[in-house]
């Protein structure tokens, strides 16, 4: 059984807004701290966004004011709002379990991802 799955990918036009959405299917998800990673083609993995297991968050410069991150953990959902989409957003994102140590988040189990694409 997959631990993480994503959902809500899809192609949208510049300015547009996208909801992505992850199920957790660990029984304590309450007690994990979550994130989003995006990989576009030929780049490095880019931590987009994360949120503690206490619901603080933290986000990358690109997408500050842009995203938004958020979680369910009576659903064991953890979402991912975005506003104001570029080209430059196009990407497969991640859905992350892990730990936040020094105000640095460490993955520790990743999804399969889901594709957003940013295009006219």
């Amino acid at each position: 059984q997959e631990q993480l799955v994503e959902s809500g990918g899809a192609l949208v036009q510049p300015g547009g807004s996208l909801q992505l959405s992850c199920t957790s299917a660990d029984r304590i998800f309450n007690v994990y701290d979550m994130a989003w990673y995006r990989q576009a083609p030929g780049a490095q993995r880019e931590l987009v966004a994360s949120i503690s297991h206490a619901g603080d968050t933290d986000y990358a410069d690109s997408v500050k004011g842009r995203f938004t991150i958020s979680r369910d953990n009576a659903k064991s959902m953890v979402y991912l709002q975005m506003d104001r989409l570029q080209p430059d957003d196009t990407a497969v994102y991640y859905c992350s379990r892990g730990t936040i140590l020094g105000g640095t988040y460490r993955p520790v189990k990743s999804g399969r991802g889901t594709q957003v694409t940013v295009s006219s």
